[in-house]
């Protein structure tokens, strides 16, 4: 009689575990599949004194292995002139409140006249420093991303931007941004 009803106990408690954990709401990165590709766009922007405005677009990678990626398509605008950076590279992992974090490092290089160095003899770009940057994203639904916290640590270019403590610690912002997965279609393919 015993043994029956510690088993009749045990198997209670372990049904009533299992129906908690299932019965437990899954939200944001816990319950959409959230890796791939998004973007944002980041409108008029003067890139000249005459007012020239380009648009550009930000491109947030996020592989099934951890790692994350972004790129701006304005670094690449008039390199020698104003500087340029590196992709963001960094990693994401899922929070049990079901928000996304994802930290990145970036480089950023900044613009020399000629002959500013040694066997320099044209004008050229160099490292000019590091920024780490933390974000916090809720993942609205299976296609979106909503931006919900930005920080950043800026690093001199001898700095060692993985020191978690080192660099400058930037003011939190907190403006919502939008990322929208960059969802694949035939829909031109099928046009006249």
């Amino acid at each position: 009689m015993f043994k029956k009803t510690i088993l009749v106990l045990a198997a209670l408690a372990a049904l009533t575990l299992v129906s908690s954990i299932s019965a437990a709401p899954t939200t944001g990165c816990k319950k959409f599949a959230f890796q791939g590709s998004y973007t944002r766009p980041d409108f008029g922007n003067v890139v000249s004194s005459d007012g020239t405005i380009h648009n550009f677009i930000y491109q947030l990678n996020l592989h099934t292995d951890g790692s994350a990626t972004q790129i701006n398509t304005g670094s690449n605008d008039y390199i020698l002139n104003t500087g340029t950076n590196m992709p963001w590279i960094g990693s994401w992992k899922c929070r049990d409140d079901g928000k996304l974090v994802v930290t990145m490092i970036n480089s950023g290089y900044g613009p020399i006249a000629a002959f500013t160095h040694p066997d320099q003899p044209l004008a050229d770009v160099e490292l000019a420093f590091y920024v780490k940057v933390t974000q916090l994203f809720s993942v609205d639904d299976a296609n979106t991303l909503t931006r919900l916290q930005s920080r950043n640590r800026a690093y001199g270019p001898a700095d060692d931007p993985t020191d978690p403590a080192g660099g400058t610690l930037r003011p939190l912002v907190t403006t919502p941004v939008t990322y929208t997965r960059l969802v694949a279609s035939d829909a031109d393919l099928n046009l006249p």
